[in-house]
């Protein structure tokens, strides 16, 4: 993170946790996260660091301070499986989420609800991305097939 606030790194771990760290600062974490009842897949800052995305096992996407590490919510609607990758629109306005359920979801940070559902991969989600300018999310999945979703 650039700015007068010191740069922020954030681990998950397979133990369920996730830690946040000021390498500059100290060589301990800042903060240690528990929540999580499986383990920690992917973890994201947004793009303005002011939110932490993570994707665990248990089937939910969950929200944290960027800059404390606090809880602030949990996102849920991939029912059957895993969420393996998250991504955030540029604008940070939007988080989006693949999983083994084989959808794609847009979960909305300002309400902090499910936006939009992109069902279409016959098999697991592996990957996902938005485009730089937002208007176009990618995927690809265990089905072998990768899809651009038009906004």
């Amino acid at each position: 993170m650039k700015g007068s606030a010191p740069e922020r790194l954030v681990s998950g771990s397979d133990d369920f946790t996730m830690f946040l760290w000021e390498p500059a600062v100290s060589k301990h974490p800042k903060t240690r996260r528990t929540g999580h009842q499986q383990l920690v897949n992917h973890v994201y800052f947004s793009p303005d660091g002011q939110w932490i995305a993570s994707a665990p096992f248990d089937k939910s996407v969950k929200l944290w301070n960027g800059i404390t590490g606090k809880f602030v919510a949990a996102f849920r609607g991939h029912d059957v499986g895993p969420v393996y990758q998250i991504s955030w629109s540029a604008d940070g306005r939007l988080l989006l989420s693949g999983s083994k359920d084989s959808t794609l979801k847009v979960w909305d940070i300002r309400t902090q609800k499910l936006k939009q559902e992109l069902p279409g991969h016959a098999d697991e989600v592996f990957a996902v991305e938005w485009s730089p300018d937002g208007e176009k999310v990618a995927s690809a999945g265990k089905d072998k097939v990768l899809k651009l979703w038009m906004g």
